[in-house]
């Protein structure tokens, strides 16, 4: 098994970050110096994945133009001598862009879901398994192997058919996530026997949630086929999964890291704490932007 594509869903509206996503997509909102959705090409480079399928929507063009060469940028900022500006845009020479677009259903005004995006994908990856990142979820990984390394390694040694990350959250914040139930105590690489979308609290069989990362063998196609609309209409992708295991293959799960973190750039509150973290630890600013805080929190 060699595992080298990797779809990016990035159709979704954003409309819990409106007036900011009126004319752009949230996945293109900056987060420090860069947009969101560069973060997520640049991790999965890192990880040595350079086949990528944006599964894009109305009024996404400017994620193709960010990914897209723009030589009479890099030649003027060459001719100012700023090349390291310009910063390369997420991609090198080796990295291939694919794209293709989520249709809008004739009886709906939204997208059909995040399964349904996934399915979209299937002549791309064909009968190979593939990496999901979500285009919306920043993870930021310490010193060792990343995230996604660490999940392909567990996927291929336990021969699943789908690997999630997974990260421990707030009991209050259960209602927010796919929950998934654990096989045993859960700890760091641990097999599940079901998942949930955005159960209560009281309802919910973990506080482990659902991460961004996926890897799927191409069984996750029929079982998207099988999966009906479910949360506000929705296909969702959880409950695909939950066919999944009800068809009898393996799923797993890997758990964060302590030094690992998830953005998740879904709301004003969650967006202003990314930028916030990747403000303050910038190499060049983040000494200044920490004194500046430290200054405005004074005054409150």
């Amino acid at each position: 098994m060699s595992i080298e594509k990797v779809v990016i869903p990035v159709a979704g509206l954003g409309t819990r970050l409106l007036p900011a996503t009126k004319s752009q997509p949230k996945e293109m909102l900056p987060v420090g110096r860069k947009p969101v959705v560069q973060y997520v090409v640049e991790e999965m480079i890192d990880q040595g994945l350079e086949k990528i399928m944006f599964i894009t929507g109305r009024d996404k063009r400017s994620i193709e133009d960010h990914f897209d060469r723009d030589p009479e940028l890099l030649a003027h900022l060459s001719q100012a001598g700023e090349e390291r500006l310009f910063n390369g845009s997420g991609y090198d020479e080796n990295t291939r862009f694919f794209y293709t677009r989520q249709i809008i259903p004739k009886d709906r005004q939204t997208p059909g879901g995040l399964g349904a995006a996934i399915a979209m994908a299937h002549d791309f990856v064909s009968e190979e398994h593939f990496v999901v990142a979500l285009g919306d979820t920043i993870i930021r990984s310490g010193n060792h192997a990343g995230l996604v390394r660490r999940m392909i390694k567990s996927h291929e040694a336990k021969d699943a058919a789908c690997t999630i990350a997974v990260v421990e959250v707030e009991e209050d914040e259960v209602n927010q996530y796919g929950i998934v139930h654990p096989v045993g105590r859960g700890r760091t690489d641990f097999e599940i026997d079901g998942i949930v979308e955005k159960p209560s609290p009281s309802d919910a069989p973990s506080r482990l949630a659902v991460a961004g990362r996926y890897i799927f063998s191409s069984e996750i196609f029929s079982a998207l086929e099988r999966t009906s609309p479910g949360y506000q209409g929705e296909i969702q992708l959880t409950d695909a999964i939950r066919i999944l295991i009800k068809m009898g293959h393996t799923v797993r799960c890997i758990r964060l890291k302590k030094d690992e973190h998830r953005y998740d750039i879904g709301n004003p509150e969650s967006y202003y704490r990314a930028f916030i973290d990747f403000a303050i630890s910038d190499q060049q600013y983040g000494y200044r932007i920490r004194q500046y805080f430290q200054q405005r929190l004074r005054s409150f």
